[in-house]
C-alpha cells in the first residue's frame, strides 16, 4: 500500500498541471503506454556496486571514479554525536529521467498529451539550414525533467539510507521557459559560452569524443559533450544530423542547465551528501533510452549513436505521436557513507 501512497502524492502535481493546461478540453489524450519501472529500466546499469572500496558486483559499463575507496568513512552528525562512522558504498542510482519531445506537452512517461495551447508554437524541429555550399542540420526539442526514485516507487530498499525516498514529480518543463527556446536569452545563465564559440575550444572536444567512445568523458572539458557536440548554449537547439543523438544531447543539456541553476546536485562527489555543481561533472551520469525503443544498456554522455542509436526511433511507434519523442533514464553516480 505504501507504493500507492507514494504514487498518489507524486501524481498530485501532474493532475493539477493537467487541469490547468487542458482548459477548454475534456481530458488529456492518451497516445502510448506509461513508463513501466520493471521492464523499461535497464537494471543492469546500476552496476558496479562497491562496498568499502571493493567491487562486490561488477558491471558491463566502465565505472566512474568515486570517493568510496576506503574501508571506513566518517560524516558530520548533529550534536551530541558530532561524527558518524560508516561504510562507504557506491553504485548507479536510477532516480531521474528526461523526456525530449517534438510535440509540446506530450509526456511519453505517462503516455498522454495535453495538447498544445497554440498549435504550431513551441514544437520540435529537425531541418537543414544554410546555403548549397554549406548545409547544417538543426534539431530542437522540448524537455521535461522528472524526479523518479525508482526503488522507492517499487518499495525496494526503502530502509537503505543511500537510496532516495522522495516521491514521483514533474520538476521542470521547458515549454514555459523562454531561456530554453532562445539561444541569446540563454546567455543570462551561461555567459561563458562566448569563450568556447571558437575553433580552438571546439577542436579540444575531439579528445572528449575519443574518451567518451572508449570509456568515460573528460569532465575537465565541461563545454564538450563528446560526439554530441558542444554543451553550449544551454537550450534545446542542437546542430546534429543524427536525430536520436541530437535528442540525447538535448537531454544532457537539460542536466547541465539545471546544474547551472543550482536545481540539482551531484551525489557522486561526497560520501556525506550531494554537492551543487554549477559546472557539471559529466562522468557521474549515464543515459539509457527507454522510449520509444528500450536499449539493452546505458551509455556515458558523448558516446556516438553509431554505436547504440540504430532502430531507436521507428516511425509511428506506440501511438500516433510517439515517434520523435524520447524518454531518457538518468543513472547518476551515488556515493554514500552507510551506517
Amino acid at each position: 500500500m505504501r507504493f500507492l501512497k507514494i504514487n498518489k502524492m507524486g501524481l498530485c502535481s501532474l493532475v493539477l498541471f493537467a487541469i490547468l493546461f487542458s482548459a477548454g478540453k475534456a481530458d488529456a489524450v492518451g497516445y502510448g503506454t506509461p513508463l513501466n519501472p520493471v521492464t523499461d529500466i535497464c537494471w543492469n546499469c546500476v552496476f558496479p556496486i562497491k562496498i568499502a572500496g571493493v567491487t562486490v558486483v561488477p558491471g558491463d559499463v566502465m565505472d566512474a571514479p568515486d570517493p568510496a575507496v576506503g574501508p571506513i568513512c566518517v560524516c558530520p552528525a548533529p550534536p551530541p554525536i558530532f561524527l558518524r562512522p560508516g561504510i562507504p558504498i557506491s553504485f548507479w542510482e536510477p532516480a531521474r529521467f528526461v523526456e525530449t519531445v517534438k510535440d509540446p506537452f506530450y509526456f511519453p512517461s505517462l503516455g498522454i498529451t495535453m495538447g498544445n495551447p497554440k498549435p504550431g508554437f513551441l514544437g520540435g524541429t529537425h531541418s537543414e539550414i544554410g546555403s548549397s555550399n554549406l548545409i547544417d542540420t538543426s534539431t530542437f526539442a522540448q524537455a521535461h525533467y522528472f524526479i523518479f526514485p525508482a526503488w522507492a516507487l517499487m518499495e525496494l530498499l526503502v530502509d537503505f539510507v543511500c537510496v532516495e525516498s522522495s516521491g514521483f514529480d514533474l520538476a521542470y518543463l521547458t515549454e514555459v521557459d523562454p531561456l530554453w527556446n532562445n539561444d541569446m536569452l540563454a546567455f543570462i545563465i551561461n555567459p561563458e559560452a562566448l569563450l568556447f564559440a571558437n575553433p580552438v575550444a571546439q577542436m579540444s572536444c575531439i579528445a572528449d569524443s575519443v574518451a567518451s567512445n572508449a570509456g568515460l568523458p573528460l569532465s575537465v572539458l565541461y563545454w564538450c559533450m563528446g560526439s554530441w557536440g558542444s554543451a553550449y548554449p544551454l537550450t534545446g537547439h542542437v546542430n546534429d544530423d543524427a536525430y536520436v543523438q541530437a535528442n540525447a544531447a538535448i537531454a544532457a543539456r537539460m542536466i547541465y542547465k539545471l546544474s547551472r541553476e543550482m536545481l540539482v546536485c551531484d551525489t557522486g562527489i561526497n560520501l556525506c551528501g550531494c554537492v551543487p555543481t554549477p559546472i557539471w561533472v559529466k562522468h557521474n551520469y549515464r543515459l539509457h533510452i527507454a522510449k520509444p525503443v528500450r536499449d539493452f544498456t546505458c551509455h556515458p554522455i558523448g558516446r556516438s549513436s553509431m554505436i547504440w542509436g540504430q532502430a531507436k526511433n521507428p516511425p509511428f511507434s506506440a501511438g500516433p505521436n510517439a515517434s520523435d519523442n524520447f524518454l531518457w533514464m538518468i543513472f547518476r553516480k551515488r556515493a554514500c557513507c552507510a551506517f
